[in-house]
């Protein structure tokens, strides 16, 4: 059993700042890449931001320049930076984890509940 759980999130004012963070733990040998994605009403759930345990990024057009993740992969963590929120910014922030329960396991891919981050003035 993997659980992936995520913190922060809330409410922001056009030009601020969020932090979400996420740790993955229980059965899980080794993570290659975790990151966050959103999904807005209405809307298909996108990738906005990923990275690998050798510490390679990758970021959503969207978020390139405004948004950091960041990685600790002694702690299973990981976090997102958002600075300059827009209120298109507004969605349910997914964190997912890449992982296998063992040596040259098969790589699963687990998702978090999902936080709310509204910005508005």
């Amino acid at each position: 059993q993997v659980q992936v759980v995520e913190s922060g999130g809330g409410l922001a004012q056009p030009g601020g700042s969020l932090r979400l963070s996420c740790t993955g733990s229980g059965s899980i040998f080794s993570i290659s890449v975790m990151g966050w994605s959103r999904q807005a009403a209405g809307k298909q759930r996108d990738l906005v931001a990923a990275i690998t345990s050798g510490g390679s990024t990758n970021y959503a057009d969207s978020a390139k320049g405004r948004f950091t993740i960041s990685r600790d992969n002694a702690k299973n963590t990981v976090n997102l930076q958002m600075n300059s929120l827009k209120p298109e910014d507004t969605a349910v922030y997914y964190c997912f984890i890449i992982h296998s329960a063992r040596a040259g396991g098969v790589n699963l891919k687990s998702w978090g509940q999902g936080t709310q981050v509204t910005v508005s003035s």
